[in-house]
């Protein structure tokens, strides 16, 4: 029997995680009407429920990425890769979005699932956004002590959920995939591309003036994931104490925050309810579903912020793709699919 669809006051579909594991096929009507072609349909699912150690998991993570980005900046940029087109370890500046470099956020990259991907030289070569080497900081690297397991937990916590995800998301797709023998849980179970990325979102400079004038994308300009489910925390706000440590405090502006737009075109400010995790519809599974699960375009707003405080915006997302060689329609894989993708977003000098 369908379960009864409950959501957020914003309108996000809302799923529980017991539910999930235990009767994925009473979902349909969630999956449907959270990630299908509904004009009021989000691309967004909240889980709740979860396991107890979530929270715990996510408080330590995202407080180490306030601290990361605090480090010396010659520090940090001894963590970065630019032969993995910045797609490893930290990247600061090389993103292109609405046509600039973004220096409103910080990004720190590795796979968490793999560590040793078993991948052909040539493929290795070909991609290099994927199949490069995870860059962790020292085990005592002052201030990120214990980065590497913190980073792989959350992730793998995550992973777990979305996988039990794509499961309730199979009917929609068993008739689509082109390689029948696999399922979408498989193409992640088994993929080698799984990537995670902490984001710190820089505070405002002093003497900015981010209000209610400056355009919804002020943080990250729209885009839309390229994989086919992306896990996503609730963002965490951090303000810098006088002693150097971070104290959380709550959103400092309504208008502050994740934005998505309807399929029908609406733009929607959806908040995902502390501890709980949302999951996000990629191009990939669009293209693997045949369009029957849509992605869509979303962005991050700064609002109107007091320059009297320094808060930080701290964010976690989990992308769940298949492997590069794998195809997602007649004659497109995802490593041709999301090279496109990649060249949209970094210029040549960051290649």
């Amino acid at each position: 029997m369908a379960q009864q669809i409950e959501y957020t006051p914003e309108g996000a579909v809302v799923i529980s995680y017991p539910t999930l594991l235990s009767s994925p096929q009473t979902l349909g009507a969630a999956i449907e009407k959270a990630f299908g072609s509904d004009p009021t349909s989000l691309g967004i699912i909240v889980v709740r429920d979860l396991p107890a150690e979530y929270p715990v998991y996510r408080e330590r993570l995202l407080k180490l990425a306030y601290h990361f980005a605090h480090l010396d900046e010659t520090v940090r940029e001894s963590y970065s890769d630019p032969s993995s087109k910045y797609s490893f370890g930290w990247s600061h500046g090389k993103e292109i979005m609405n046509g600039q470099p973004d220096t409103l956020k910080g990004s720190y990259y590795a796979n968490p699932i793999t560590e040793e991907e078993t991948v052909s030289p040539q493929g290795r070569e070909a991609f290099p956004e994927y199949y490069g080497k995870n860059i962790w900081p020292k085990k005592d690297e002052p201030g990120v002590e214990n980065f590497e397991q913190a980073f792989k937990e959350l992730s793998r916590l995550i992973f777990n959920v979305g996988c039990e995800l794509a499961v309730a998301c199979q009917p929609f797709a068993s008739s689509h995939l082109v390689d029948s023998t696999l399922s979408l849980a498989d193409l992640i179970r088994e993929s080698q591309t799984t990537k995670g990325r902490l984001l710190h979102y820089f505070p405002p400079p002093p003497g900015s003036s981010f209000d209610e004038d400056a355009p919804i994308d002020s943080w990250c300009g729209f885009h839309l994931d390229h994989s086919l489910l992306t896990g996503l925390c609730p963002a965490m706000f951090l303000r810098r104490t006088e002693g150097g440590q971070p104290e959380i405090v709550k959103n400092p502006s309504p208008d502050s925050g994740l934005y998505i737009r309807t399929r029908g075109g609406q733009l929607v400010k959806v908040s995902i309810p502390e501890n709980c995790l949302a999951f996000q519809t990629g191009e990939a599974l669009e293209i693997a579903t045949n369009g029957r699960l849509l992605a869509t375009p979303h962005c991050v707003r700064v609002g109107a912020l007091s320059n009297t405080d320094e808060i930080s915006r701290e964010s976690f997302a989990l992308f769940m793709q298949p492997n590069t060689d794998q195809l997602l329609s007649e004659g497109v894989t995802f490593g041709q699919f999301s090279r496109k993708v990649f060249e949209e977003h970094y210029n040549s000098n960051a290649m």
